[in-house]
């Protein structure tokens, strides 16, 4: 699609334009989050509803990450073909969809497959949103619309539980999967209000382009990977996974290097500094997971919170998001994308290193103070590496890799939660049991703090500052 020429319009009308879009793009981002964030609340309901062990009933809350891990590239660039407007509208239908299908379920399996088609949704509501950021903001402002729409995210992660548990007590499990579905409805008003009607790219290939073969071994090789990660059970079945995503993979690179258009050109990820971006983003998203995975357990376990101080506790990371995130796109704006991420990559790194240290010699406030540093760095990461990765990028282009952005993060999520628990868990195992959560947590964020670093030194030494900003 394509915004009007702002240069013809009043500066008034023009800023006016600019927001009613960020606007119509802000709450999908919210609910895309909050679809990922809201269910967990209600599997202990779930699973006496539907009279289900726990290991059934968590495939609510995984399908949801498993359909959008394994559709956002795909549909990323469906939205380059057909129109990234159209593909958001489509998404949000989906999602709405599932919303109400969930809402009704008489089954738990119904229930499932609710949840990945309003996954898939999500998949689409995040990768074009930051795409449609592209053709609505002028580059000088591009960090300050990706600082938004991080803060709508955050709002979403934060806003999930609290609201999820009202309303199961006061209507029952089934109202958090049918109030997504009059936010959908606003969603897709905003839309067809604020973005005008797309206008598709010859160089996007038409409907004939889209990689079909690459798009099915993509997904597979993801969900498979996904399904290692989290629902293994053994070494002996996480294997099995793991060599079927890697089987995958490898069908996927010998059919990319056949396809008249791949799902993602392939000179675009070879640019100077995109693998860095890409990997960076992956290990901040493991970083961060380590707080949402580790962090309840150690709050518990070394401190001995109840339920509702954890809660209170865990949600200062998500309320600093909320403040930092617009003021950190701004900052991208003045000083530069490069600086920006070295900036916050460090703090991540440095935060990651605070927590494994302070909540051991300050108990609850040292733990605060570790997330006090970390997340305002994780938001100026996010704004400078979501910028820097979408600036120059061609329009044909924009929609896969949005997708390979948010796709990255997701593997980075899927990586930590499985990866920090078990560091967590194997850590404490060989030490009197009063001390484990304390040796866990340290062992735990020492990794964290060395992702951290890692990623500075890839983004320092791989990714080239742009020359507008030197």
């Amino acid at each position: 699609m394509s915004i009007p020429d702002v240069s013809a319009i009043p500066y008034s009308g023009a800023r006016r334009a600019e927001w009613q879009v960020l606007g119509a793009l802000s709450l999908p981002m919210l609910l895309a989050s909050l679809g990922a964030s809201i269910s967990n609340v209600a599997l202990p309901t779930l699973m006496a509803d539907f009279e289900v062990p726990f290991g059934h009933v968590q495939w609510v809350a995984i399908a949801y990450l498993l359909a959008s891990t394994a559709t956002v590239v795909g549909v990323g660039r469906l939205g380059d073909m057909f129109g990234h407007r159209k593909l958001l509208l489509a998404g949000l239908a989906a999602y709405g969809a599932g919303s109400a299908i969930g809402s009704i379920a008489p089954s738990l399996w119904l229930l499932v497959a609710a949840r990945a088609l309003q996954g898939t949704g999500a998949a689409a509501m995040i990768g074009l949103s930051m795409a449609l950021v592209g053709d609505a903001v002028p580059k000088a402002r591009t960090g300050s619309a990706m600082g938004l729409l991080a803060t709508m995210s955050a709002i979403g992660t934060a806003l999930g539980p609290s609201l999820g548990g009202f309303l199961i007590a006061a209507f029952g499990w089934w109202s958090i999967f049918s109030i997504g579905v009059p936010l959908t409805a606003v969603a897709v008003g905003l839309v067809l209000r604020a973005l005008p009607a797309d206008r598709i790219r010859a160089e996007a290939g038409g409907p004939a382009g889209f990689d079909h073969a690459g798009a099915v071994l993509l997904a597979l090789s993801l969900a498979f990977y996904s399904m290692a990660a989290t629902v293994g059970g053994s070494i002996g079945i996480s294997a099995i996974f793991l060599l079927a995503a890697a089987v995958s993979a490898i069908g996927l690179v010998a059919v990319g290097r056949r396809a008249k258009l791949p799902l993602v050109d392939p000179t675009t990820l070879r640019a100077p500094g995109m693998a860095a971006g890409l990997a960076a983003n992956a290990l901040v998203a493991a970083v961060m997971m380590a707080t949402l995975v580790v962090g309840p357990f150690h709050l518990a376990g070394a401190f001995g919170l109840d339920p509702a101080r954890i809660g209170l506790v865990m949600s200062i990371g998500p309320a600093i998001s909320i403040a930092c995130g617009i003021p950190a796109g701004k900052l991208v704006d003045r000083v530069g994308t490069h600086a920006v991420a070295i900036l916050g990559l460090t703090g991540i790194s440095g935060g990651s290193f605070l927590l494994a240290l302070f909540p051991a010699e300050f108990g609850v406030a040292g733990y605060i103070a570790g997330i006090a540093v970390l997340t305002p760095a994780y938001q100026l990461f996010q704004a400078a590496n979501n910028t820097a990765t979408l600036k120059g990028i061609a329009p044909a282009q924009r929609g896969a890799i949005s997708g390979v952005l948010a796709l990255s993060r997701n593997l980075g999520l899927v990586t930590g939660a499985s990866l920090m628990g078990a560091i967590y868990i194997f850590a404490g195992t060989h030490v009197p049991v009063a001390e484990a959560s304390i040796a866990g947590m340290r062992a735990t964020f020492v990794v964290a703090g060395l992702f951290g670093g890692l990623a500075a030194v890839l983004v320092a030494l791989f990714r080239r500052r742009p020359r507008a900003e030197e």
